[in-house]
C-alpha cells in the first residue's frame, strides 16, 4: 500500500478532515491518506504573513511524518513548496502546482476561481514561479475567504458560479480550477451553475500525488516544464 502525506499547514482540523475525505473518494483503495495539520500559524491562510508562517508549519509537519511514499502539499498557493521538496526523500506537490499543471495541459488558456482578495497577486507570483503565466488568463477571487466558504458553501456557490461564467466570457478561459481547501467537493456544482468547465484543485492534487506515490520517484519534476501560450 502507497501512502500520501497530506499536510494542511493552517490549524484548523476541520479542513484537514475535509480534504481528507474528498482525497479517499479521489484515490485508488490501495493508496493510504495521512493527514498533518499546522501546529502553528494561522487557522486559515489568506495574506502574506500567515503564507509564509504556513511555509514554517509544513516543514513542521513533514519533519514529523517522514513514513510516506509523496505529500501532497493541502493548500491553493502552496506555501513553502520548495522548501518541502528540498527536505523531503519523496515527490511533493501542491494543490495549486496539480490543478495548472492539469489545467495547462489542456487546450487554450485556464483562469482560477478561489476564496479571498489578497490571494490573487499571490497566486499570479506562483503561476509565475511554476512557468504556467503564460497559460494563466486571469485570477478571480471572490470576497469570501476559502474559510468562509468551508462554513457556507450554500451561500458561496451563486458568487463561485459568477466569476468562473466572467472568466470564460470576459477572459477567454477554457476551463477554471476552482481552488483552495475549503472549496473541496464544491466544482460539480460550481459547473453546472455555470456551464464552465471547472477543475477541483484538491481532486486534481489526489491525482498527482498517486501518480508521485506510484512512480517511485525521489523528486518531482513537471512533465512539461516548458508551456507555450
Amino acid at each position: 500500500m502507497k501512502r500520501i502525506l497530506t499536510i494542511n499547514p493552517n490549524t484548523t482540523e476541520k479542513i484537514t478532515q475535509l480534504v481528507a475525505k474528498h482525497l479517499r473518494e479521489a484515490v485508488s483503495k490501495d493508496i493510504e491518506i495521512v493527514s498533518a495539520t499546522g501546529a502553528f500559524g494561522s487557522p486559515y491562510i489568506s495574506s502574506e504573513a500567515s503564507y509564509t508562517v504556513a511555509g514554517h508549519a509544513a516543514l513542521d509537519c513533514l519533519e514529523k511524518n517522514k513514513q510516506c511514499d509523496a505529500v501532497l502539499l493541502a493548500c491553493f498557493g502552496d506555501p513553502g513548496l520548495f522548501a518541502l521538496r528540498e527536505a523531503s526523500d519523496v515527490p511533493v506537490v501542491g494543490l495549486a502546482e496539480a490543478s495548472m499543471q492539469e489545467a495547462a495541459e489542456r487546450p487554450g488558456w485556464f483562469s482560477i476561481v478561489t476564496g479571498g482578495r489578497r490571494w490573487q497577486p499571490m497566486l499570479e507570483r506562483l503561476a509565475r514561479e511554476l512557468g504556467f503565466a503564460p497559460k494563466l488568463a486571469s485570477i478571480r477571487p471572490i470576497a469570501l475567504t476559502g474559510g468562509q466558504v468551508m462554513e457556507a458553501p450554500e451561500a458561496a456557490v451563486g458568487l463561485l458560479a459568477a466569476e468562473c461564467r466572467a472568466a470564460r466570457e470576459r477572459d477567454g478561459a477554457g476551463a477554471v480550477i476552482l481552488g483552495g481547501a475549503g472549496l473541496a467537493g464544491l466544482a460539480e456544482r460550481v459547473a453546472q451553475a455555470s456551464g464552465v468547465a471547472v477543475i477541483d484543485s484538491v481532486a486534481a492534487g489526489a491525482r498527482r500525488a498517486e501518480a508521485l506515490a506510484r512512480s517511485g520517484k525521489a523528486h518531482y519534476s513537471r512533465l512539461s516544464p516548458e508551456i507555450e501560450s
